[in-house]
């Protein structure tokens, strides 16, 4: 296997100038990672309890308090700890560092003598740790931990928070493993083997990607350890006697003979980023052959058109090919992001634009419509259609909510958000071995990269996503030869490229174009991608959307909502014949493009339920769909994406 990428560019070496994600980046760091400090902090009037920070207080020793919240509380400081320190190689910020220091502070201190960090265990009872694998989150916490371990250390230099991660990793490598005496168990929640493999990239230390293919390879062999824990420990198994059973953890089969995504989507796709980074590690072309037919299996049979994945609100997961409900969606935001994170780590073992397509689908839509504009409320589950009503009435709706929120006792999905959108530069470019430069997502700024021993600067400029045109100014400190790789996103049908006015005809390769020279300072290359609105239908066996078509413009999904529209959004109809016009409005929404069109509202016999007569649709409307990200920020009212064609 050729491992095609090496270390992305960093945080510091790319500085973001950006019409989209600039304003998301800045409201993660002036509101986003000070709001959520003060949540874990317990210091949000109205928010639910975090209990976060008192967790690790009492079992650093510094208060006499209780255990408070989930069995993964701890994961919550974990990723604001990732997302602080990317904000900080971007944006110094004295306070924030000393906010940091303080959580390192504390995290080390609880830490007991042997490596073991979960304060849950620590403060109930330790000698029941590792005895619930399945359930308890022990694992789950421990992965988060390892990346912001990493992040920290990428963002300071200092090895404090590395040196309690690498302690933890060699107790659970203690523990656990093929050895006789040690556990033979694996993540009820996975993400350690994601956090593995960046702890061993920023170390070096083979035992910890040993011990990431150790988790991956023994998942779901028989005898089935979950069994023998819950039958050992006496613990209780919640989905025994549903249809998910141990499929809800991705256990009920070792992963090489799982045909499609099952279970809870989360799980299911941090396995699989897993599961990427440890076959590139390893070189395992058979582990990445059936994570592409996984890949397929996900993204082409069960994946939103707005990126996100899990449809079920029971188990939040996974459910059967094509079931892909509007309404009773939930689609969480670290499902979106998890696929995401896969689809970043298939990038790094094979350059394929279908990979960088689903990231910029998740990235663009279904993962920061997690966020209001400001950053201080956030969806946990992102529908398609909300009617505000049925999510207050209809019991089989009671997970939707039609307006963001403060905060949530089970807040897995702000800080997920925050370190995502904090690191976005990881997933903008890639560095080959081969000194291939690779253009993933076309964010606009500066970054440097050292080429064959060169320095080369790119100045990266456009108003991406909502133009097409795209400029890269390439400063090589001396004439030197590497390739840039372009992607051309799977949406656009027609593109020109040209260097230094000279126009340039390449073909894609699986979704990049190459361009190999002797590069010199000055050289412009300029990418115009075409991005007409376009129609999009669904599979004919998505039931839900027969009959309906959204709207699409670049990588944005867009959506009708009730503040542009009225109500009763299920009775306007697009007709095939529309034109759309694209407007810049920089002051609505934070800066969008909205298109409208000619439709029709139907109306019918409004003074009886049911009539011999069919309605009619003659009434013209103007249509207004904004991007469907930006949705719920202008007050509660209904929002659909599917709309009826005439």
């Amino acid at each position: 296997m050729k491992k095609n990428f090496t270390q992305p560019i960093s945080g510091a070496a790319y500085r973001v100038q950006d019409a989209f994600f600039s304003r998301l980046r800045e409201a993660v760091r002036k509101n986003v990672i000070p709001y959520q400090w003060e949540a874990l902090n317990d210091r949000v009037p109205g928010a639910s309890k975090s209990g976060c920070i008192a967790n690790f207080r009492a079992a650093a020793g510094e208060s006499d308090g209780e255990h408070y919240g989930y069995v993964f509380q701890d994961s919550d400081l974990f990723k604001w700890m990732e997302a602080a320190a990317y904000s900080l190689m971007w944006a110094p910020d004295e306070q924030l560092e000393a906010e940091l220091e303080e959580a390192v502070r504390l995290i080390a201190k609880a830490q007991l003598p042997d490596g073991y960090v979960d304060t849950y265990y620590i403060l109930t009872d330790i000698s029941k740790r590792w005895t619930n694998l399945k359930d308890h989150h022990e694992l789950y916490c421990t992965g988060h931990m390892f990346e912001a371990a990493v992040a920290h250390f990428r963002a300071t230099g200092r090895r404090t928070f590395l040196d309690v991660a690498e302690k933890l990793a060699r107790h659970i490598a203690s523990v656990m493993g093929p050895e006789p005496e040690k556990l033979h168990g694996y993540p009820g929640h996975e993400e350690v083997e994601l956090g593995l493999v960046k702890l061993y990239e920023a170390t070096g230390e083979q035992a910890y990607l040993d011990l990431a293919r150790y988790f991956i390879d023994e998942r779901g062999k028989k005898p089935l350890y979950f069994e023998e824990e819950t039958r050992r420990q006496g613990n209780s198994f919640y989905w025994k006697d549903g249809p998910l059973g141990y499929a809800y953890y991705q256990a009920h089969k070792p992963l090489m003979e799982q045909e499609r995504p099952v279970g809870h989507a989360v799980r299911a796709n941090y396995l699989y980023a897993g599961a990427a980074a440890v076959a590139r590690c390893t070189g395992n072309d058979t582990l990445y052959a059936h994570l592409r037919s996984l890949w397929a299996e996900t993204t082409e049979k069960q994946m939103y058109i707005t990126g996100q994945v899990g449809s079920s609100e029971y188990g939040e997961a996974f459910t059967f090919p094509y079931d892909l409900p509007n309404d009773t969606a939930y689609a969480e935001t670290c499902a979106g992001l998890a696929l995401a994170f896969f689809a970043a780590q298939m990038l790094k073992v094979e350059r394929r634009g279908e990979y960088a397509d689903v990231m910029e689908r998740v990235l663009y839509n279904g993962a920061v419509s997690g966020m209001d504009l400001e950053g201080t409320a956030f969806f946990y589950v992102n529908p398609l259609e909300v009617v505000p009503e049925a999510t207050r009435e209809d019991q089989r709706k009671s997970h939707v909510q039609p307006v963001r929120q403060k905060w949530f006792g089970c807040a897995c999905c702000p800080p997920n958000l925050a370190r995502t959108l904090a690191s976005i530069t990881d997933y903008a470019v890639g560095i080959a071995a081969d000194h291939t430069v690779c253009q993933h997502l076309y964010v606009a700024g500066d970054f440097t990269a050292q080429l064959a021993g060169t320095g080369v600067r790119f100045a990266l400029r456009g108003e991406y996503p909502w133009s097409g045109e795209i400029t890269i100014n390439v400063e090589p400190e001396a004439p030197v030869d590497f390739t840039y790789a372009l992607r051309i996103p799977g949406w656009c049908g027609q593109f020109g490229l040209t260097v230094n006015g000279e126009r340039i005809d390449l073909a894609p390769d699986n979704g990049y174009v190459y361009l190999t020279r002797r590069w010199v300072s000055g050289d412009v290359v300029a990418l115009a991608l075409e991005m007409p609105v376009q129609r999009m239908y669904a599979h004919p066996a998505v039931r839900e959307d027969a009959g309906k078509v959204a709207v699409q413009r670049g990588p944005i999904v867009y959506c009708l909502e009730e503040a542009d529209n009225g109500k009763d959004l299920h009775r306007l109809l697009l007709p095939a014949q529309s034109e759309f016009t694209a407007r810049w409005q920089p002051d609505l929404l934070g800066g969008v493009v909205t298109l409208s069109c000619k439709g029709l509202r139907e109306s019918g016999d409004a003074s009886r339920l049911y009539s011999t007569q069919p309605p009619t649709a003659e009434e013209e409307r103007e249509l207004t769909f904004i991007p469907y990200y930006v949705w719920a920020n202008r007050g509660e009212g209904e929002m659909t994406v599917w709309v009826r064609r005439a």
